[in-house]
């Protein structure tokens, strides 16, 4: 019985593991969206970090990108600067995956 506790338990790290990576990808891409964002809006640094720290909070309200999304919509409507969401999809799946291979590599 000990072989199959232990299997089990080295699953259940696995997963665990897994999870708290795939958080901290997410985490990450939405940390670079909001610099890319702010840059791309005309931001200064301080600025662009803030939104940054803005947009990974916008991030926990939800799993996916949905919150995200739904959080960078008004600020670019009211920038006046044309960002599609199809530009911000596009670059948000981009930095995910960017994000998940830097933190493969990191670990």
């Amino acid at each position: 019985m000990t072989n199959l506790d232990d299997r089990k338990s080295a699953f259940e790290n696995k997963f665990a593991l897994d999870e708290a990576l795939l958080f901290k990808a997410e985490a990450r891409a939405c940390k670079n969206l909001g610099l890319w964002l702010g840059e791309k809006l005309g931001q200064s640094e301080d600025e662009a970090k803030a939104l940054a720290v803005f947009i990974i909070e916008a991030n926990l309200e939800e799993p996916g990108f949905n919150d995200v999304r739904r959080a960078v919509a008004p600020i670019i409507e009211d920038s006046g600067v044309t960002v599609s969401d199809e530009e911000i999809n596009e670059k948000l799946e981009a930095l995910y995956l960017a994000a998940q291979e830097e933190i493969k590599s990191e670990g």
